[in-house]
Parts: C-alpha cells; structure tokens; sequence
C-alpha cells in the first residue's frame, strides 16, 4: 500500500516511517468514515491508551527519582489525559490528515478535542504495531519533550486542587454553574463561573464546559494563593 501525500508529509512530521502504512491510514481513521473494508480507530485507540501510560510512568519515574506515588500520580494524568493528547495532536496536525465521515467533516469534527485526543492514541499504538515498544516509546518521548520537563510540581487537577483548600477551610466543595454559551453547534463557547462559600468567584470561557471549570477553579485558586 502506497500512503497519500498528506500522510507520507505526515510521517516526517511525527519521525516514523511505517513498514506497514494500513496502520497508519486504520489510526486516523474515525468510525463515521469505518466500512468492513475500512476498519477505524477504535481498537487501537484502546490500544494506545496502555502503551502510552507504560512509556509515561517509566519517563516520569525516570525524570524525578525522590517523587512519592502521591506525587507521581497527579503529573502522570496530567500527562495522559486526552486534553494533553489533543494538544499534542494539535501540534503535530494530526486533525489536517484524519478520514472522517461527511457529517464529522460538516461539525468540525478535525478540531474535536475527543477525536484528537483519541487518534493521538491510535497512532501511539499504530506505531508500537508497527516498530515495537522502542519505536512508540521513542514518539512519545519525542512529543511529549516539552511537558515532561514543564510538568508541574504538583500537578493536581485545578479542580481537585480548589475543592481541598475550600475543604481544609471548612467550606462546602466550590460550585459550578454554566453562565452562557455562544458560538455554533459544532464549536461552542462554554462560560463557567465557580464560587466558593465566602463569596471568592472566578470565571473562565473555554470550548468545553469541562475546560472551562478547570480554567475557572485554576484562576481563582491562584487568586485565593496569593491573597493568603
């Protein structure tokens, strides 16, 4: 089989060259484009998803030999969680080279951060199919570089992180409400307040309401940090 332009460039950007290409053309292929002739993503996204938390725990464990569990778990799912994912997906163009169907086409689905979140995985372990664990490990080392080493120290989720300094206050845990929503369908815009129970509040817009929480308990933990 003989890979297209986009994704013979493609492989240059991410550093691997497939011995076998259907594994590259299966990893980006999404289930609205899926037939019996062309299998999607799915099972290697599952597939992905372990090899990329064995290489991640290793790389971790590595970088900071004195870390606890209890530190080390936090930094891993900052690591591994599909917003990371997509990210990275963003950064390598990823959604410019995914086979979707004409609906995902139609709703923006190339800029989904749970289609690249989910690919991203899916190429992670077409290339451990295709090269072995070295190869894979190698890929993620390579493009997760830049936030293995910027991971932060203590890398709770923000909302996680809010909910324990409210409750080491005695406060109930913070509240979320959606104060708007603009934007199309197929990309929306989510505006998130949170408050606490003296009154501190903060808000955030982002394209998921998840994000938006977490931006929002992020800038008003930080607030709350440096007034104390």
């Amino acid at each position: 089989m003989r890979l297209a332009a986009d994704l013979k460039a493609f492989e240059g950007r991410i550093g691997h060259t497939f011995h076998t290409p259907e594994l590259l053309v299966r990893a980006v292929t999404h289930a609205s484009l899926s037939s019996q002739t062309r299998p999607d993503n799915q099972r290697l996204e599952f597939l992905g998803d372990r090899v990329l938390g064995l290489v991640m725990a290793e790389a971790l464990l590595g970088a900071d030999e004195a870390a606890t569990e209890g530190q080390l778990a936090p930094r891993f799912n900052a690591m591994v969680r599909k917003e990371t994912c997509a990210d990275v997906a963003r950064a390598i163009g990823l959604g410019e080279v995914m086979k979707l169907g004409r609906s995902e086409m139609l709703s923006g689905g190339r800029r989904k951060e749970a289609l690249l979140g989910d690919a991203m995985e899916a190429l992670i372990a077409a290339v451990y199919l295709d090269g072995g664990f070295d190869a894979a490990r190698a890929l993620v080392l390579r493009l997760w570089a830049d936030r293995i080493g910027a991971v932060d120290h203590d890398a709770r989720d923000p909302k996680t992180a809010l909910q324990e300094w409210a409750q080491a206050r005695g406060m109930t845990p913070p509240c979320y409400t959606q104060t708007g929503r603009t934007g199309p369908d197929h990309q929306p815009i989510f505006t998130v307040e949170v408050t606490l129970d003296n009154g501190a509040r903060e808000t955030a817009r982002a394209g998921s309401k998840r994000i938006a929480e977490q931006q929002a308990a992020r800038a008003l933990l930080a607030r709350l940090e440096q007034e104390t």
